[in-house]
């Protein structure tokens, strides 16, 4: 689209005028072809051009497309213009092929009038052949509003225009009132969005928001999308903050002679246009928003709790969630309640940091992350409640600095609770079994192995586990050798069933009195599993 006024002066030639010469003008190449370079805003490279017509008559100078366009389209000279302008793109770019010039793909405007002509794919054709262009240095734009209402006829010439290899731009995305429906439908290849979404007229702060939700819908579908119209660096900025890089506007240049455009090439690094967002290994993350697909068949009814949401710059942003991730974080929240939420806002600092830590370990490594934090939530029916969910996460898409993250949840908060219990148990046991002197342990009968207290390990220099006890024991010369026979017996014993055992054994080398007792654990059918050790110290007993 030229939003791109040549002078503010009212034409000096009527319509009808025009119309005496305008097929004199296209002879006499009078009509020019301007370019308007596409640059990627966080890079600095030249990406592409778009091809832009002006009329430069050699007595009213520049007339603006404004004058002579619209009256165009309404004769139908305006097909012969439009074919007349792609054949100038096709001619610069043979131009800049031959002298080894660098080079980026230029889009051609083409109207309502011109793409549903019976033989319109077959005319580009003729002139890029007669060029010997390669095809990937061009691109066929039309705008949202020419194939409003005749879909089907559209993607027949979709089709065409990509059997032979042409990218098709859509202009004006989001100027017409069925914009979702073109979306649905039409198969293009990149998305033009017009700054006018940020005007000055109504709400910026609602049109900032619908920019950024409307890129991040064509990140989804893959699409390339290129703002055009941008004149400050503030909006420049703001593009490159909701991931949209590439940009065409007088902040960056306007529209320039060929020439001009020539020399341009020859003095700027190339880039090239690529999707947005890149999807990790074969996982089709589009299909999750197809209610029909396999993807979503599963999303919702066969994993656990899960979630879809992005991370850029320290953001976290939940998109999708299933009714089992509802079910576990619980507070009775709806779906809307978790996607409103901050999801970083939950946390406390410590458990924030866990959080971050993740995700950010996650994009670097490329795989399965996964941690256990502790969150604050509140809901108006449950008032607050503090949970322990446990997160794995996988990166599934990327764009730059922009990730994309499948999430499974489980809340562990009643595990937690129990498991903070046993500690709290088991420190308690530690600290009274210190006050009253008591050694223990557990012997299991089929495989003689012995797992010792902490108490054993630290004052006697025990391992986590002795094999091929009790020799194992008294070989080390905890029981001193007057007792070795008798505990052998004990286990013995202990392996034909007896349920109790008890005596004064001197320990250790230095041979200090300990009341020993054994308790025997049986399984269903009777027979010896385990045995239950302790020894506590004898005071001022003989």
């Amino acid at each position: 689209m030229d939003n791109v006024v040549v002078n503010d002066s009212p034409c000096a030639l009527t319509e009808r005028e025009m119309e005496g010469i305008m097929e004199e003008a296209l002879a006499e190449k009078q009509f020019l072809a301007y370019y308007q370079p596409q640059y990627n805003h966080t890079t600095g490279l030249l990406v592409g051009a778009e091809a832009l017509v002006r009329w430069k008559h050699p007595d009213h100078g520049l007339i603006a497309p404004a004058n002579f366009i619209p009256l165009f389209e309404k004769n139908g000279f305006i097909t012969k213009l439009d074919l007349y302008v792609f054949e100038q793109v096709c001619i610069f770019l043979r131009k800049c092929i031959d002298e080894k010039m660098p080079l980026v793909a230029i889009s051609t405007n083409f109207s309502r009038y011109d793409i549903f002509q019976p033989d319109f794919v077959e005319e580009l054709e003729t002139i890029r052949l007669r060029h010997d262009v390669p095809v990937k240095y061009l691109r066929v734009e039309i705008t949202e509003s020419s194939v409003m209402g005749n879909h089907t006829q559209a993607n027949e010439v979709m089709k065409a225009l990509h059997e032979h290899g042409y990218v098709v731009e859509m202009d004006d995305f989001g100027s017409g009132y069925s914009s979702l429906n073109v979306l649905k439908d039409i198969d293009m290849d990149i998305v033009k969005l017009d700054m006018l979404f940020l005007s000055e007229e109504g709400s910026r702060h609602r049109g900032g928001i619908i920019l950024s939700s409307v890129v991040r819908m064509f990140k989804w579908l893959g699409l390339p999308v290129i703002a055009e119209g941008v004149e400050s660096i503030e909006q420049a900025d703001f593009l490159k903050s909701i991931g949209c890089d590439y940009m065409q506007g007088y902040l960056y240049a306007k529209p320039l002679p060929g020439e001009e455009f020539y020399a341009l090439l020859g003095s700027k690094s190339i880039g090239r246009m690529v999707p947005q967002l890149k999807v990790i290994d074969n996982l089709n993350v589009n299909e999750f928003w197809d209610p029909r697909s396999q993807e979503t068949l599963i999303f919702n009814n066969f994993v656990g709790g899960a979630a879809i949401f992005s991370y850029y710059q320290g953001k976290v942003e939940i998109l999708r969630v299933n009714q089992k991730y509802l079910r576990e974080m619980g507070m009775n929240m709806s779906e809307k309640d978790v996607i409103r939420m901050d999801p970083l806002g939950v946390f406390d600092d410590e458990n924030r940091k866990i959080y971050l830590d993740m995700l950010d370990k996650a994009t670097i490594m490329g795989d399965e992350q996964e941690c256990e934090t502790w969150r604050s939530l509140s809901s108006s029916c449950c008032g607050e409640e503090r949970v322990c969910i446990r997160s794995t996460v996988r990166l599934i898409g990327k764009s730059r600095d922009n990730y994309l993250f499948y999430a499974a949840i489980r809340n562990i908060t009643a595990e937690k609770e129990r498991f903070n219990s046993i500690i709290d148990n088991e420190r308690r046991f530690k600290a009274a079994s210190e006050q009253v002197n008591i050694y223990y342990w557990e012997y299991t009968v089929a495989t003689h192995e012995m797992r010792p207290c902490f108490r054993c390990m630290r004052d006697l220099g025990l391992p986590a586990l002795l094999t091929n006890y009790p020799d194992s024991a008294i070989e080390m010369g905890i029981f001193p050798p007057e007792v070795a026979d008798m505990y052998r017996d004990w286990h013995r014993q202990i392996a034909e069933g007896v349920p109790e055992l008890e005596a004064v054994i001197p320990l250790t080398m230095d041979r200090v009195p300990f009341r020993v007792r054994y308790t025997t654990e049986f399984d269903e059918n009777g027979r010896p599993v385990k045995a239950y050790g302790s020894a506590a110290g004898i005071v001022n007993e003989a």
